[in-house]
């Protein structure tokens, strides 16, 4: 076993171990976060001889490389900043997107309510601009495996561009997928080896049947969506299709607190509605659900199987456009400043 110093020395001469540990001085490539006295925050990238210029004055990358992490440094004119690495939080809030991203609230209750475990085998649809990504992939480890599938080229280039930066290199548990999800899971993955699976796009309710197929006895299945529509579909979706149990749902909601002195109060603003959570499980092949024994509400009903529905878009749920200019633009910055 290795010693907590020996530790140490392996993490600061190995660059993979650095990129996952993020431990020991500053070096050249981290991503430092500065904080000014007004509490803004600035993300830099070190690199030897550059500068950081604000209106304020000019703060060399040289007096930050080798010193520790959570020290203090002062700019041309006498600013202080506070310099620490980072959290996966404030990267994924902060880096270059080309899709909404999933926020960290719910990124945080899907690996919990999931239970994403260390070394398990998870399959994601879609990517977007990998945030959740990368919380899934903190959490199964080198020795888990996530597949992850994305219908665009552009967001998956993204998406990988946004984690090897945040990882500081190609991690060995991940495979990106191009592609839709019920044509490419099939050959993906052998069926029935799948331990959890998240879905994150418009439709989830079309995939459930490819969901099943994949997924082991007792696997869980978390869908976010945006809107109650949405929410609707995929829960009687669920229960038509005879293989899960009896979904639950929820969102979340995060208010932030201000504390000074004596004025310790509600923020005026907060994480509101970001989205909903669905969960449920793999029933084992052949195994009848329990009926419903409650008495459903008036409405409740599932739409007859002859009715034809238009396919669904980011405009029907409210949700701006992506410009292309804008996402081409990403793609670029990202893959360069990614690469090694």
């Amino acid at each position: 076993m290795v010693e907590a110093e020996d530790a140490g020395e392996v993490a600061a001469s190995d660059p993979d171990a650095r990129g996952l540990t993020r431990r020991g001085p500053f070096e050249v490539g981290d991503r430092v976060q500065l904080t000014d006295p007004k509490g803004r925050l600035h993300t830099i990238t070190l690199e030897t001889g550059r500068e950081f210029h604000t209106h304020a004055g000019r703060l060399a990358h040289d007096d930050l490389i080798g010193e520790p992490d959570g020290t203090v440094v002062a700019n041309s004119s006498g600013t202080e900043y506070l310099a620490l690495r980072p959290l996966l939080a404030d990267y994924v809030m902060s880096m270059p997107r080309g899709a909404a991203v999933i926020y960290p609230k719910d990124s945080a209750q899907i690996v919990t309510m999931a239970d994403i475990f260390p070394g398990a085998r998870v399959v994601e649809a879609g990517v977007g601009s990998g945030a959740l990504s990368m919380s899934l992939l903190r959490a199964i480890g080198d020795n888990g495996e996530l597949v992850s599938f994305e219908r665009r080229e552009d967001f998956a280039d993204i998406a990988r561009g946004n984690a090897r930066a945040f990882f500081g290199r190609e991690h060995p548990a991940w495979r990106v997928v191009v592609g839709d999800l019920v044509e490419a899971l099939p050959t993906a993955v052998e069926a029935g080896t799948v331990d959890r699976v998240v879905l994150d796009m418009l439709a989830p309710w079309e995939c459930l049947d490819a969901v099943a197929d994949a997924m082991l006895p007792g696997g869980v299945l978390i869908c976010y969506v945006a809107t109650t529509t949405q929410l609707s579909r995929v829960a009687e979706g669920i229960r038509s299709h005879g293989g899960y149990t009896e979904p639950n749902a929820w969102e979340s909601l995060v208010r932030g607190w201000h504390l000074e002195g004596l004025a310790v109060r509600p923020e005026h603003r907060m994480h509101g509605h970001t989205g909903f959570l669905v969960t449920t499980r793999r029933l084992a092949p052949g195994v009848t659900p329990p009926e419903r024994t409650r008495r459903p509400a008036k409405g409740s009903q599932s739409p007859p199987a002859d009715v034809e529905e238009a396919e669904w878009d980011a405009a029907d749920l409210g949700e701006r456009p992506v410009s292309e200019k804008k996402v081409r633009r990403v793609r670029r910055t990202v893959t360069q400043t990614s690469e090694p």
